[in-house]
């Protein structure tokens, strides 16, 4: 069994009670004293091979024989799979990528002892072998600030991120660097910038030459704005009458933004800016020791609404997984609910009047987790995840749903996924199933009794895992956690793809190293196109404790512009304090995302996206769901949410399907704003 495989198939999806967290180390076990893990904690360096020594005693203290062990990569700071730390059934610990990991251990013998407990991991690199200076011209103008960014290599010739190397200037009257290895060029002469850490030591030589800019301006494409808009401003620099190409510089101050704590806005080095509050903000241009300034006004934006629950479909027997919504072959509109940690349920509801919620059937099957269903474009046919087989095998399970008030079970398909399916989507007669949470398998299911397998995709990295996948006009975009987000042509034709020969387009790392789900999103009014990617983090405290009033999921989204498809930037996030994100949809410029214990959000994604959308005011509401007789009392954890023929429809964990309304404020609750 491969480490991603008990992760995504014991762990995440099935084993809440498998292991203990970060926080609970003391080892356990079934009926035995436990585990010795030598050495624990474990250094080791990027590239190296350490082995650790596993052995099993008894209450007695005596060994057991004839165990055998494995592992799961986790990020020190949550659930998060990571491929920083790889080890093998032999105990070989190899370091991939610095940083410290907690790897859960797992030890089992034929005669059903089971101990588990964990290795900490610190993964360094090897010592500084070589430092160069990266793109610092020769020659620069007086009054110019250059920002410093440094290649430092160990001595295997891997880069070494983050380093923070010692930097000086021979001449500092000619130029001077300060803490963030900013470079001021004060007055035309020579110098020497010099930057060593450890062993590794670099110099390079500077010529400051006399300013050539007598003038330069500053426009804006606007000067009055709401909070979150983005504004462009352009700099010209001249030489008497003749423009020239100097490098510029931008500030931005504001004593209204300031007296509340902090700037409060930010500019790219291309002059795009964008405030998270309202206040006069001036941006300044500076280059060869001129500078230009540009008042801006900032307003609310004032883009907040009410939320009022129209209905609710109520399970609270069990936790609520995702959902599915669509109109059925009747015209009328249904939704179907997956179940987590239960008993293989799905759940099919009426929907039609959203006040009046009704559960008209359901199914079950051979699982503990029916965690993604999905329905085809004609509505007739439904296809639910399975994982926790009794018999360990998993896969997926195709449903005739033509009349929801009476489902059947039309086929199942293991091959290849008997490791569990999580996650799925239907794309013109082909499921996408995650097998294993490694990979995804494509299925033909045109006759939806005969299902067939037609492709794969998989990435080339031992390491590999994968959370989601999500299909839009012929591109798959998966989530594969710390490898990103990954675009792939399955029949849109940009590369040549189809469902039996997929070909990856592109790809890009997120910040972070979480990317669970991914939604594209093509934005009107920028003209731009976006890939939305979540983060899903848990203490790792959930491993011991489950899904408790004291769980406090992390992670948040982030707006990936991938207008040019080969250079893809991440430019904005939407981040909850206090929350963790999870599930989302995207209609209308509008984004409704199930925040797990932050409920339900809805946001204004409108116009170009930059900085911090949560802190810009772009909430239009949000609606968290408690209720005393939940699965977990009072505790909301909102899965995903999707607007639909005029409402919201989310489910959440521990109390179910509920349909909300987003409505305009009464005149009452608009808030008031007084100016001197």
């Amino acid at each position: 069994m491969t480490r991603f495989k008990l992760f995504f198939c014991l762990i995440l999806f099935l084993g809440a009670s498998l292991i203990v967290g970060a926080q609970d180390l003391m080892p356990t076990s079934k009926s035995g004293k436990g585990l010795v893990i030598e050495p624990n904690p474990m250094v080791v360096k990027v590239g190296d091979t350490q082995q650790v020594r596993i052995k099993a005693f008894n209450e007695a203290g005596e060994e057991l024989q004839n165990g055998k062990f494995s592992f799961i990569t986790l990020r020190s700071s949550g659930v998060v799979p990571s491929s920083g730390a790889l080890a093998d059934t032999l105990g070989n610990i190899t370091g991939m990528s610095v940083g410290t990991y907690n790897l859960a251990v797992f030890w089992f013998n034929p005669e059903g002892a089971f101990f588990r407990d964990y290795l900490q991991v610190k993964v360094e690199n090897w010592a500084p072998a070589k430092i160069s200076i990266k793109d610092l011209p020769p020659k620069a103008m007086e009054g110019s600030v250059l920002s410093m960014d440094f290649e430092v290599l160990d001595e295997k010739g891997v880069a070494i991120v983050s380093a923070a190397p010692k930097v000086i200037s021979s001449n500092p009257q000619v130029a001077t660097i300060d803490a963030f290895h900013q470079l001021r060029l004060l007055k035309p002469g020579k110098t020497r910038i010099s930057a060593a850490i450890g062993k590794a030591a670099s110099t390079y030589s500077l010529t400051v030459i006399p300013s050539k800019v007598s003038n330069i301006t500053l426009k804006a494409s606007h000067d009055q704005v709401r909070t979150g808009d983005v504004v462009y401003l352009e700099a010209k620099t001249y030489e008497q009458n003749r423009e020239i190409e100097v490098p510029v510089n931008f500030s931005i101050s504001s004593a209204s933004a300031q007296s509340m704590g902090s700037p409060g806005a930010m500019i790219r080095g291309d002059g795009a800016f964008v405030a998270e509050r309202p206040g006069f903000y001036t941006v300044n241009a500076i280059a060869g020791g001129r500078t230009a300034s540009y008042s801006i006004n900032v307003v609310e934006r004032h883009v907040q609404q009410d939320i009022e629950v129209t209905g609710r479909g109520t399970v609270t027997n069990k936790h609520t997984t995702d959902f599915w919504l669509w109109e059925g072959v009747d015209g009328r509109d249904y939704a179907v609910t997956g179940t987590f940690s239960a008993d293989g349920m799905a759940y099919f509801w009426d929907i039609t009047d959203p006040a009046n919620i009704q559960r008209i059937d359901s199914i079950q099957v051979d699982a503990r987790n029916v965690n993604d269903v999905k329905i085809s474009d004609d509505g007739k046919v439904c296809v639910i995840s399975r994982e926790g087989a009794s018999s360990r095998k998993n896969g997926i399970v195709i449903l005739d749903v033509a009349n929801p008030k009476n489902v059947k079970i039309l086929s199942q398909y293991n091959d290849r996924l008997t490791g569990g399916v999580h996650n799925l989507f239907i794309y013109q007669e082909h499921v996408y199933a995650l097998s294993n949470g490694q990979h995804y398998e494509i299925i033909n299911i045109s006759d939806p009794t005969q299902p067939h397998r037609v492709g794969r995709f998989e990435i080339d990295n031992p390491a590999r895992a994968i959370h989601d996948v999500w299909v839009d006009d012929g591109i798959a975009y998966s989530s594969n956690w710390n490898d990103g987000v990954i675009m792939v042509d399955i029949g849109n034709g940009v590369a040549g793809g189809s469902p039996a020969n997929p070909v990856e387009i592109s790809r890009t790392k997120v910040t972070g190293d979480a990317n669970h789900t991914t939604f594209p999103f093509r934005s009107p009014s920028a003209n731009k196109f976006y890939v939305i990617a979540g983060d899903e983090i848990f203490p790792l405290q959930w491993l011991s404790k489950g899904l408790t009033e004291t769980l406090q999921p992390r992670g948040y989204i982030h707006f990936i512009d991938w207008t040019d498809k080969d250079n893809p930037l991440e430019v904005a996030s939407y981040q909850v304090p206090e929350a963790g994100a999870h599930n989302y949809w995207v209609e209308d410029e509008t984004l409704y995302i199930g925040y797990y214990t932050g409920g339900v959000r809805v946001v204004d994604i409108s116009g170009e996206l930059m900085g911090d959308l949560y802190r810009q005011g772009r909430e239009i509401g949000h609606f968290v769901p408690r209720d005393p007789q939940g699965k977990v009392p009072n505790m909301a954890m909102t899965w995903g949410a999707r607007p639909y023929k005029g409402h919201v429809f989310f489910t959440d964990m521990n109390t179910g399907l509920w349909a909300v309304k987003v409505r305009p404020k009464q005149p009452q609750d608009v808030p008031v704003t007084i100016q001197d």
